[in-house]
C-alpha cells in the first residue's frame, strides 16, 4: 500500500537498478551480443561460409569481453593492439597444425606467457586473453594455412564490429558509469529502507524473514558502495570530488546500518548483537521478536516512509514546498527538543531517521543537487553549514605503494607456471581421450585459474564448471534435436545464451558455464560436428581439464587455502586496527586525519577475505565445523567493519560539528582492543608471542565513574562508546574460534593507551 504512490516504471526502473548495478551486467551482455549479432551479420551479406561465420562469431565474444579497462582511449588502445596479437595468434596455429609436437609446445608457452602477462595490468591480461582464445578459435573451427586471408578478414571485421559496439552503439563512459552508479545506490537504500519499514511492524513469525530483508539490503547496499568505490577515480572531474562523492556514500550507508541497529532495539531487544545484521541465517535477538508497540509508532512509520520517499525523488527534482517540509521534519530530529514522546529506544529510531536525512541530504548536494535553501529550517540551515564545513576540511593523503613480491612469490609467476604444468597434464590426458578434441581439457585448466589464488577456490571453480557443463550438454542434446540444422535458429539462440552467460556470470559461475555449453552444442551443429559421443566427450574433457588444474595447484608452488585465509585474515586484522586507532586518536584530540580511505581499504580487505573463504564455507564442503567456524570468523569481522566504520565517520565529524567535542579519556579506553588485535593478528601469522586476548569490565567504565572529577560524558560520546564496547566484545570473540589464548582474571593488566 505504502509504495503504490509510485509509477510502475518508476518502480521497475529502481528495481532493476538495484538488482544490477551501473547496469554493468546488462551493458557487458548486450555489447557482447550485440557484437556477435552484428558480426555475424556482415558476414552473411558476404555470403561467408558457416566455419567463417562461428569463427567471426567467437572472435567478437574474444575481443568485446577481453578489454575491461575503464577509460576509453585505453579500452581503444587495447582493442587496436589486440587485433595485429589476433591475428599472429591465429597464423601461429594455422602454420603448426600439421606440426603436432612443435604446434603443442608452442601452444604452452602461449599459456605461460598470456599468464604472465596479468602482472602489466589489464592491458597485459587482454591480450594474454585474446592471443589464448584466438589460438583456441583456429583449433574449434580447424583453420588451415590455406584458409588464413579469409580468417583474417573475419578477424578485422570482428574486431571492427567490437570496437562499434563499446563505442558507438552501446558506449560505456566511466562518467555515465558512475552515474548509473549512483542511482542504483539511491535504490538499494530505498529498498533497504522498505526491508526496515516492514521490520516495525514484523509479528513473531515474520521477524527473522524480515530482520533477513534487512540483512540483504544492507550487505547489496555495502557492494554498491564499494563499486562506486572503485569507479569514483575515472568518473569524476577531480579528486576533490571524488573524496567527496565516497564521504557522502558512506555517510549514507553507515545511518541507513545504524538506523536498522536501531529498530532492532525498539523492539525490544536491548542490547541488539550487531552479529545479527551480518550473520547468514541468524535470528532475531532474544526479546526482539515483537513488533514495535509506542503512540509514536504511526509517526515512525510516516517518516521511515517520507525517507525513503526523499531518498527516490531524483536529484533534479528535490525542490518544492512539500520536499522542503519533509526534509525539515526528518532533519529536526536531529535535535533534542524536536524528539516525539515516546519510549527512550524508540526516540533513538527517530534520531537515527535524522541522521540518515541529513545523509541523504549530503548525499543530494554532493550530486549537484542542493536545492533550494528559502525553505530551510533552523536544523535544515545548521546542517547545510555542517555538511559545507566537512568539505572545506577535505584532505587527500597519498597512500604508500605497497612492497611487491618478487620471482616466483610473485602472483602472476606463480600462476603462470602452475598453468603451464596443469595444461601439460592436460594435454596429454586429453590426447588419450580424443586426438581432436584435446583442447577442451586444456581450456577448463586455464579457466579454473582466473580470478582465483588457492588450492580450495581452484577446486571449487572446478567443480562449478563441470557441474555446469553437465546440465549445459543435456540442454545442448535437447536443443540440437530441436533446432537441426536451422542455421539462423541456431545463432539466434546463440546470442540469447551469449547475452545470459554475460548476465550471469557475476552471480553464479554454474549458470555461467551451463549457457557456454549450450552455445558450444549449438555450434557444433552448425559445423555439422555434432553428435551424442560429442557432448559427452566436452564432460569428460571439462572434468580432467579441472582435475589437472587442481593437481597443478596442490602441488605445484601451492598456496593452500589456510594460508591464503590467514594471509587475508591478517590484513584485515591490520586495517581494523588502523582505522580504529585512527578514529579513537581524533576522537580524543588528536590532530585530524583523513580515515574514509582507510575503512574502505578494510572494506576491500575483508571482501578479498570473504572470496578467499568460499571453498571452506561451500555447501559440499565435508568439514562442517570447519565451515560454521569460517562463516561465524568472517561475520564477527563484518561487526567489527561496521564499528570501525561509524567510529571514523563520527571522528571525520570532529572538526566542524558543533555538538561532537574531543574526549581525551577515550584513548586510555580503546587500549584494549589494539592489545587483542595485535594478540590475535600474532597468532594468525604464527609470530612467537605470549600474548593473551583480555577480557574485563565495559569501555565505559575505564573512563572513571561519573563524580570522580571528570565530566559525565554527553550523547555523542556516549554512541562511540557503543560501537567502542560492541568493537571489543567482537575482537575478543574472534578469539575462541580462531584458538588464541585468552587470560586469566588475575593475569589482566590494566589497559593502557591505544597503540599508535
Amino acid at each position: 500500500m505504502r509504495r503504490a504512490g509510485r509509477p510502475v516504471r518508476a518502480r521497475l526502473r529502481d528495481r532493476v537498478a538495484a538488482s544490477d548495478p551501473g547496469l554493468l551486467r546488462l551493458a557487458a551482455g548486450l555489447r557482447t551480443a550485440g557484437a556477435i549479432a552484428l558480426t555475424v551479420a556482415v558476414l552473411a551479406l558476404l555470403d561467408t561460409g558457416v566455419r567463417q561465420l562461428v569463427a567471426g562469431a567467437l572472435a567478437a565474444m574474444v575481443s568485446t569481453f577481453a578489454v575491461r579497462e575503464k577509460g576509453r582511449a585505453q579500452q581503444a588502445l587495447t582493442l587496436a593492439l589486440g587485433l595485429p596479437v589476433a591475428l599472429a595468434s591465429m597464423t601461429l596455429a594455422a602454420v603448426l597444425h600439421r606440426f603436432v609436437l612443435v604446434g603443442d609446445l608452442f601452444f604452452l608457452a602461449l599459456i605461460f606467457f598470456a599468464v604472465y602477462g596479468r602482472r602489466f595490468g589489464e592491458r597485459g591480461t587482454a591480450l594474454g586473453l585474446i592471443a589464448f582464445q584466438i589460438y583456441f578459435v583456429s583449433l574449434f573451427v580447424g583453420a588451415t594455412v590455406a584458409d588464413l586471408p579469409e580468417l583474417f578478414r573475419v578477424l578485422a571485421l570482428a574486431f571492427g564490429c567490437s570496437a562499434l559496439m563499446r563505442f558507438v552503439l552501446v558506449p560505456e563512459t566511466p562518467t555515465g558509469v558512475l552515474e548509473r552508479l549512483r542511482g542504483a545506490f539511491r535504490a538499494r537504500l530505498a529498498q533497504l529502507l522498505s526491508a526496515q519499514l516492514d521490520l516495525v511492524d514484523a509479528g513473531p513469525e515474520e521477524a527473522d524473514r524480515a530482520l533477513e530483508q534487512v540483512r540483504e539490503g544492507t550487505a547489496r547496499l555495502h557492494e554498491t558502495a564499494l563499486l562506486i568505490q572503485a569507479r569514483l577515480a575515472e568518473g569524476t572531474a577531480d579528486d576533490a570530488a571524488a573524496r567527496l562523492v565516497q564521504r557522502r556514500v558512506a555517510d549514507a550507508e553507515i545511518a541507513a546500518e545504524r538506523l536498522g541497529l536501531s529498530l532492532l532495539r525498539a523492539r525490544g531487544a536491548e542490547r541488539v548483537d550487531t552479529l545479527a545484521l551480518h550473520l547468514p541465517g541468524a535470528p532475531v535477538p532474544s526479546g526482539g521478536r515483537q513488533p514495535v508497540r509506542d503512540d509514536a509508532t504511526a509517526a515512525l512509520r510516516r517518516d521511515l516512509d517520507a525517507l525513503r520517499l526523499l531518498v527516490l525523488r531524483p536529484v533534479a527534482q528535490a525542490t518544492g514546498t512539500s520536499v522542503a517540509h519533509l526534509r525539515n521534519r526528518l532533519l529536526g530530529y536531529r535535535d533534542e527538543e524536536n524528539l516525539p514522546d515516546a519510549a527512550p529506544a524508540v526516540q533513538d529510531v527517530f534520531r537515527a531517521v535524522g541522521e540518515s536525512a541529513r545523509a541523504v541530504l549530503g548525499l543530494r548536494i554532493a550530486l549537484g543537487g542542493a536545492g533550494d535553501e528559502s525553505d530551510d529550517s533552523p536544523a535544515t540551515a545548521r546542517s547545510r553549514e555542517e555538511l559545507d564545513a566537512e568539505d572545506a576540511v577535505l584532505d587527500a593523503e597519498e597512500d604508500e605503494p605497497a612492497e611487491e613480491p618478487t620471482g616466483l612469490r610473485r602472483p602472476t609467476t606463480r600462476a603462470a607456471v602452475q598453468v603451464a604444468v596443469g595444461s601439460t597434464l592436460a594435454m596429454v590426458g586429453g590426447e588419450l581421450l580424443s586426438r581432436d578434441r584435446w583442447y577442451w581439457a586444456v581450456l577448463t585448466c586455464w579457466i579454473v585459474f582466473l580470478n582465483t589464488a588457492s588450492t580450495g577456490e581452484i577446486l571449487v571453480k572446478g567443480y562449478r564448471r563441470l557441474l555446469g557443463t553437465v546440465l549445459g550438454v543435456l540442454a545442448g542434446i535437447v536443443l540440437a534435436g530441436a533446432v537441426g540444422q536451422h542455421t539462423w535458429t541456431a545463432f539466434a539462440l546463440v546470442l540469447l545464451f551469449v547475452f545470459a552467460m554475460f548476465y550471469t556470470a557475476p552471480l553464479s559461475y554454474t549458470l555461467m558455464s551451463f549457457f557456454v555449453t549450450a552455445a558450444l552444442g549449438l555450434l557444433y551443429t552448425l559445423l555439422h560436428t555434432y553428435s551424442m559421443s560429442v557432448l559427452v566427450l566436452r564432460v569428460g574433457e571439462t572434468a580432467l581439464g579441472a582435475a589437472c588444474g587442481v593437481i597443478a595447484a596442490a602441488f605445484v608452488l601451492p598456496v593452500h587455502t589456510d594460508r591464503r585465509t590467514n594471509d587475508l585474515l591478517a590484513t584485515v586484522l591490520e586495517r581494523l586496527g588502523d582505522v580504529t586507532r585512527s578514529a579513537v586518536d581524533q576522537l580524543s584530540g588528536g590532530p585530524p586525519v583523513e580515515l574514509l580511505d582507510g575503512a574502505r581499504g578494510l572494506d576491500q580487505a575483508l571482501a578479498d577475505l570473504r572470496a578467499a573463504t568460499q571453498p571452506l564455507t561451500h555447501p559440499v564442503t565435508p568439514l562442517r565445523a570447519r565451515r560454521e567456524t569460517a562463516r561465524y570468523v568472517v561475520a564477527l569481522l563484518e561487526t567489527c567493519a561496521y564499528h570501525a566504520r561509524s567510529l571514523a565517520a563520527t571522528a571525520e565529524l570532529l572538526p566542524t560539528h558543533p555538538s561532537i567535542a574531543a574526549d581525551p579519556r577515550l584513548k586510555r579506553a580503546a587500549g584494549r582492543i589494539a592489545h587483542n588485535l595485535e594478540t590475535i593478528a600474532a597468532h594468525v601469522t604464527g609470530a612467537p608471542s605470549g600474548a593473551r586476548v583480555e577480557t574485563g569490565p565495559s569501555i565505559a567504565s575505564l573512563l572513571g565513574p561519573p563524580g570522580s572529577g571528570t565530566p559525565r560524558y554527553g550523547r555523542v560520546t556516549d554512541r562511540v562508546l557503543r560501537h567502542l564496547q560492541r568493537l571489543d566484545e567482537a575482537v575478543a570473540g574472534l578469539a575462541r574460534p580462531l584458538g588464541v589464548p585468552v587470560a586469566e582474571p588475575a593475569d589482566r593488566p590494566h589497559a593502557g593507551p591505544i597503540a599508535g
